[in-house]
């Protein structure tokens, strides 16, 4: 297998494994709060894969070590953010920001919206990187440490401001989200967030270049690709690009209920003039 079809796998896994989440939590959400918890028990046993996966291919340097360990990082990731999509684990505050809040305040309440599923996700990384670090197949390592980084930047992005929202698959359970998130130009986050997730990737690319065995290529090529996949994501925040069109043909078609639009998202006056 050459480093290519590796990225290709990992660019697949990313849509797919995107595809079902939002499909599971949207047809979860018909049946209230008792089915959206059965949906994170019944997800369990992908978490307990993945972390099985994962320290099982801490010392394996072969091609499928290389795919175990990023497979099981995506596992383990991809069953945190289930919880958090299906509002299981989430955080206290459960209502939408008031308009008149200070800026100091909207961070409060921001992180009070998120500090469960923030907490896990700090927790795993730990976990993680004290069982990862020093091991001779690192890449389940750096998958989850990349994947965690690229999604506070992306939260701290939506925080600061952006020019463009999709709050299309946002489930009943967080509907009070967009509330915290600010329509902008730009915010002095974004150049920082994207020259780092450049560097990144760059610097897999360098070491793809040199890698000296077939699992270290494929290893590097599976951090490539995920890398430029978040630096693609944080680049769509800024893109009128349609990317919800990737994912909407999988999910159930949409209740008559209420739907967000990015026009009700907070927006003041001197967002519109960016830095």
């Amino acid at each position: 297998m050459t480093p290519w079809i590796a990225a290709l796998i990992a660019l697949f896994v990313w849509w797919f494994a995107t595809g079902a989440i939002l499909m599971a939590v949207k047809y979860a959400d018909r049946g209230g709060l008792r089915l959206r918890r059965l949906a994170t028990v019944i997800g369990l046993p992908i978490l307990a894969l993945g972390i099985w996966g994962y320290e099982a291919s801490l010392n394996a340097t072969s091609i499928m070590g290389a795919h175990a360990a990023f497979l099981s990082a995506l596992a383990i990731w991809g069953w945190i953010e289930l919880a958090f999509l299906t509002g299981v684990i989430s955080g206290p505050i459960q209502k939408p920001c008031p308009p008149e809040a200070n800026e100091w305040e909207r961070f409060l309440r921001a992180w009070g919206t998120v500090a469960y599923h923030e907490i896990l996700l700090v927790g795993a990384l730990i976990i993680v990187l004290v069982n990862g670090w020093g091991a001779e197949n690192t890449f389940g390592m750096w998958t989850f440490v990349i994947l965690y980084f690229a999604r506070v930047s992306a939260k701290l992005n939506l925080f600061f401001g952006v020019p463009k929202i999709n709050v299309q698959f946002l489930p009943t359970a967080l509907m009070h989200l967009p509330s915290h998130f600010r329509i902008a130009r730009l915010n002095w986050v974004f150049p920082i967030s994207v020259t780092a997730l450049t560097f990144a990737a760059a610097c897999w690319l360098e070491r793809l270049h040199a890698a000296s065995t077939p699992g270290e290529a494929i290893g590097f090529s599976l951090l490539t690709a995920i890398t430029a996949l978040a630096l693609l994501e944080h680049w769509l925040m800024v893109l009128p690009l349609p990317d919800e069109r990737l994912w909407r043909w999988m999910l159930p078609q949409e209740s008559a209920t209420p739907k967000i639009q990015q026009q009700s998202l907070p927006r003041r006056h001197e967002d519109a003039h960016g830095l």
